[in-house]
């Protein structure tokens, strides 16, 4: 069965696009456009690489769309542990370990941990162990009531702006997995209320406790835009960073002791 006009049709009402904007960007006419999604016109191959670059799916749905085509996929998905991937794995260890001592990590596109520094500890002391058991989901460990959460001075703030992010990929690019991770981590979360005084939009300051005083961070992440694979377009770099001269200081003097915790490595 051909599911590439229904695909086509929903991607781009998704990204809230008419027939003849999408086909002004994809080098085409809006008759075109038209008759793919009603099926009465077979796409070259070219014309689908052209729609999905238009409509900015990530790789990963920019192949299911050639599969629905017929055709094969145009973008690898290569397995984290394939020795071709060693250097953009080894050039994310020098970032992470740059980071230091402040927590630098990165994930895979459903938060689960791929390779952490040793400013990591900070985050996990008293985490139940079940919870740093691999796969590590980040979002779970931060928001499951024997992970981070107890930690958290403003859990309730914190935990809806962590989650926006997540919320939005799976209005993006909706998975099972997103579905069932999304349920899941809601459950954990305190009803809906008015956002704090400290809401800042993307800046939402995390305050943690720890055995270095309260702790306040902020993350800045970085995603690899240039990427022509999927495994490595999915990654994101998540820095920790602080957010007040206080707590640069008591993460700075506490280096040797976070140095001398568990590193996690890249897998």
């Amino acid at each position: 069965m051909n599911d590439f006009p229904a695909a086509l049709r929903e991607w781009r009402v998704q990204r809230r696009l008419s027939q003849l904007e999408l086909a002004l960007r994809a080098g085409t006419t809006q008759r075109h456009v038209s008759f793919l999604e009603n099926g009465r016109s077979a796409p070259g191959r070219g014309i689908v690489v052209r729609i999905a670059e238009s409509l900015r799916l990530p790789l990963r749905e920019r192949n299911a769309l050639l599969r629905m085509a017929g055709y094969a996929p145009s973008y690898p998905e290569t397995r984290l542990d394939d020795p071709s991937l060693r250097p953009v794995l080894d050039g994310l260890r020098r970032l992470l370990d740059g980071h230091r001592p402040y927590p630098a990590i990165v994930v895979n596109a459903f938060s689960d941990l791929v390779a952490a520094n040793d400013g990591f500890n900070v985050l996990t002391e008293g985490v139940a162990p079940e919870l740093l058991g691999p796969p590590v989901n980040v979002l779970r460990l931060a928001l499951h009531p024997r992970g981070m959460a107890p930690r958290i001075i403003n859990f309730d703030d914190w935990a809806q702006h962590v989650l926006e992010r997540p919320r939005q990929e799976h209005a993006r690019a909706p998975h099972e997995r997103h579905v069932a991770m999304l349920a899941e981590l809601e459950g954990y979360l305190p009803r809906p209320r008015a956002l704090g005084e400290e809401h800042l939009g993307f800046a939402v300051p995390m305050r943690l406790r720890s055995s270095h005083g309260e702790l306040r961070l902020i993350t800045a992440i970085t995603t690899f835009t240039t990427a022509v694979d999927v495994t490595i377009s999915e990654l994101r770099l998540e820095t920790f960073l602080p957010a007040d001269a206080e707590t640069a200081a008591a993460l700075g003097a506490s280096s040797p002791a976070i140095s001398a915790g568990r590193q996690a490595a890249v897998t």
